[in-house]
């Protein structure tokens, strides 16, 4: 089985679970530069010469997965035989522009919907650019909706309705909510918690029972927030802390037990319904900085940009064992 870390925060049960997912990964292999770690099989090792950096994924009923590259400004479908399709190259962004917190243009979260529309965030630091963008199939990019200039949109997800998408903001520390249909955005919730502390604050985020589940990068934290029954924002609640560096998370099942991706660190890590976490996943099991993370048929396909290890951007799977909830 593959190496993990030792470096446990958590009790019995989730060890149990760590333990398990640790002997299940699976998924297609593919060739590669070097040969995958017994327990865990790459989809697809990028072209990071061509800016293949993974920023976030989403799945396809056939298998693929589309995930945006971050900063060649790309949308891209990777097949189940890791073969990379470009579907869309966003505009350059006016001269002079520079993206809050990164300078360079970003291509953060993507999600689809049941009809096979794409939608996706853009930040540019322009006003003209910077929004979230939908991609409807065999159709080209189209902003629907606005975002502000001076902040970074990065998270992205989708209610269960596809009525409205929710949008994490990591440098205005904000939740915006959008009708799938573009228009007028609501600023939908704002928080201490949500706030970047040195770099970046919410980030990843999943609509699930109820609730909008953000991550806060800086902070180290998973916070709910549920949904009322107006559809305006509950009271924040922490519901896990010290996962300084979290990116994106994906739940695991119906429960609230969740994966989380920590970008710096190069470590995945099972987060149990009561905020106790163990590292299952590291670099020595093929992450460089995994950005994303998405859950189907009881497999977790990872995204990792290779950011600041600067070698190996790839796309990996893992089996989740049946115990996981």
């Amino acid at each position: 089985m593959p190496h993990f870390l030792t470096r446990t925060r958590t009790g019995l049960a989730v060890s149990v679970v760590a333990a398990a997912l640790a002997v299940t990964a699976a998924g297609p292999a593919v060739t590669a530069t070097a040969a995958p770690k017994p327990g865990v099989r790459f989809i697809a090792h990028l072209d990071i010469a061509a800016g293949q950096r993974p920023e976030n994924i989403t799945l396809e009923p056939g298998g693929s997965a589309v995930v945006t590259f971050a900063f060649s400004r790309q949308i891209a479908r990777i097949g189940q035989d890791g073969t990379v399709c470009v579907l869309a190259t966003m505009p350059e962004p006016p001269a002079g522009s520079a993206t809050p917190a990164l300078s360079s243009p970003f291509l953060g979260g993507v999600v689809r919907a049941h009809d096979g529309t794409l939608y996706f965030l853009y930040a540019t630091g322009s006003s003209d650019l910077t929004g979230l963008w939908r991609l409807r199939p065999g159709g080209t990019p189209q902003r629907i909706a606005a975002l502000p200039a001076d902040g970074l949109p990065n998270g992205l997800t989708l209610d269960p309705g596809e009525h409205h998408l929710y949008v994490a903001d990591s440098v205005l520390g904000t939740v915006w909510r959008v009708p799938t249909g573009g228009g007028t955005l609501t600023r939908w919730a704002t928080a201490p918690e949500l706030a970047a502390v040195k770099f970046l604050g919410a980030n990843g985020i999943k609509v699930h029972d109820g609730a909008v589940w953000v991550s806060n990068l800086d902070q180290g934290t998973v916070l709910r927030i549920p949904v009322t029954r107006r559809g305006t924002a509950g009271p924040v609640q922490t519901r896990a802390t010290g996962l300084v560096d979290i990116d994106d998370f994906a739940f695991t099942g119906s429960g609230d037990t969740l994966l989380a991706a920590i970008n710096a660190d190069n470590e995945v890590a099972l987060v149990g319904p009561d905020g106790s976490h163990t590292v299952v996943l590291t670099g020595a099991d093929g992450l460089e900085n995994p950005t994303s993370l998405a859950v189907r048929g009881g497999t977790a396909y990872i995204a990792s940009g290779a950011y600041f290890t600067d070698n190996d951007p790839n796309l990996l799977a893992v089996r989740i064992p049946d115990g996981v909830k």
